[in-house]
């Protein structure tokens, strides 16, 4: 079975930076493509970046120039480094691993969430 711990969200003021972390522990053979995911309350869940096992990345039009994500598949690791924060980025972010390959065959996995809140 696979977990994933989300880790690296908290406090930050306007204009500062976090770095979201998502490990994943389990025997995976493979992750199609890792995605970060925000819901602030009172809206709906946002795509926010995602990146493909060949690097290919896309960005949400609000963050775009701001995060970036990565990720690090020899130690089943992703992550979302967020620049010049606004507070409209405040929500919690969460990551979604898509088609992880495990001896017991093909599923999505999803975070617990972290909180960001950026301070105006």
């Amino acid at each position: 079975q696979v977990q994933l711990v989300e880790s690296g969200g908290g406090l930050v003021q306007a204009g500062g930076s976090l770095r979201l972390s998502c490990a994943a522990s389990g025997h995976i053979f493979s992750i199609a493509r890792t995605e970060w995911y925000r819901q602030a309350p009172g809206k709906e869940r946002e795509l926010v970046a995602t990146v493909t096992r060949r690097g290919v990345t896309s960005y949400a039009d609000s963050v775009l120039g701001r995060f970036t994500i990565s990720r690090d598949d020899a130690r089943n690791a992703a992550f979302l480094q967020m620049n010049n924060l606004k507070a409209e980025d405040t929500a919690v972010y969460t990551c979604h691993l898509v088609r992880v390959a495990t001896e017991v065959g093909v599923s999505d996995y999803w975070g617990q969430g972290t909180q960001v809140t950026v301070s105006s």
